[in-house]
């Protein structure tokens, strides 16, 4: 197996230690701050120091080929985007600690997304669509590196897709500016150009997600061996099982616990250096 070190700033010091603590053969450098130690003999306090020393990990197998895989799904807020783009909406509507104080919850699992969107979106009640388009406009953030990943991961040969428990109003904009191939999310109910804090339909939650992903995959022809899903909360937990690889991406410890990577320092395009390319 390979060790994948990658950090805002890896120290060789760090990447010496890290060599000897896994026995490996070979330190060979990726790209910008990340390293692969090659043939590694065992993983005991590779955790712990990369914990210390504020570096991401993740252990790999030698030929694990980015182009092996046909699909690659992302969360929209706070993964593909750097924002959760309800609470900016809140921002503007001046309420956004408390719609925030409910994200926050959801995020940890304490209460059901179902729950949480149905008293966010309430909250939203009276909003113009110009202040939706507004917080696009102004406020949508990539994550850093969202790009570049997006570039290699469709140069590879892999399907793009965003699956969000958030609202087609973002999704699908996002997807015609990214050029992705699938796009998924809720709908606001929208009368006289104002929200009625209302959703339309059935809420597309934490079992939603991982079924878009599941009827996706079935369009493709493809297994879940060939996809890499990418989210952060709780309600990302199904989609990420669904698929042959899930990242947890600056995720909560529930989902780093049950992901088969997380990154928690680098940007979407640490998700690249995973892979052979």
């Amino acid at each position: 197996m390979h060790l994948i070190i990658q950090g805002i700033e890896v120290e060789n010091y760090d990447l010496r230690s890290l060599a000897k603590l896994a026995s490996a053969d070979e330190i060979e450098k990726i790209s910008g701050q990340a390293f692969r130690l090659k043939n590694i003999k065992q993983q005991e306090g590779v955790s712990n120091y990369c914990n210390e020393a504020s570096l991401d990990y993740a252990i790999v197998r030698p030929d694990q080929n980015l182009s092996d895989y046909k699909l690659i799904a992302m969360d929209m807020d706070s993964t593909l985007l750097a924002i959760e783009s309800i609470d900016e909406i809140a921002d503007i509507h001046h309420i956004k600690q408390q719609v925030a104080e409910i994200t926050l919850k959801t995020m940890r699992g304490e209460i059901s997304f179902e729950e949480s969107l149905t008293k966010r979106t309430a909250l939203l009640r009276g909003v113009h669509i110009d202040a939706l388009q507004k917080v696009f406009d102004e406020r949508m953030q990539l994550s850093p590196g969202a790009e570049f990943m997006l570039k290699k991961a469709k140069a590879a040969g892999l399907k793009t897709m965003v699956i969000s428990g958030g609202f087609t109003f973002f999704t699908d904009r996002i997807k015609e500016k990214l050029q992705l191939d699938f796009a998924a999310a809720n709908t606001f109910e929208i009368q006289d150009n104002k929200l009625t804090g209302k959703v339309l339909g059935k809420i597309l939650g934490r079992e939603g997600k991982a079924e878009v992903l599941n009827d996706v995959c079935g369009k493709l022809g493809i297994t879940r061996d060939q996809v890499i899903a990418i989210g952060d909360g709780a309600n990302d937990l199904d989609m990420l099982a669904a698929a042959g690889v899930s990242i947890a991406y600056h995720a909560k410890p529930v989902v780093q616990q049950q992901a088969t990577y997380s990154l928690n320092y680098v940007g979407l395009d640490g998700v690249v250096n995973l892979f052979n390319q």
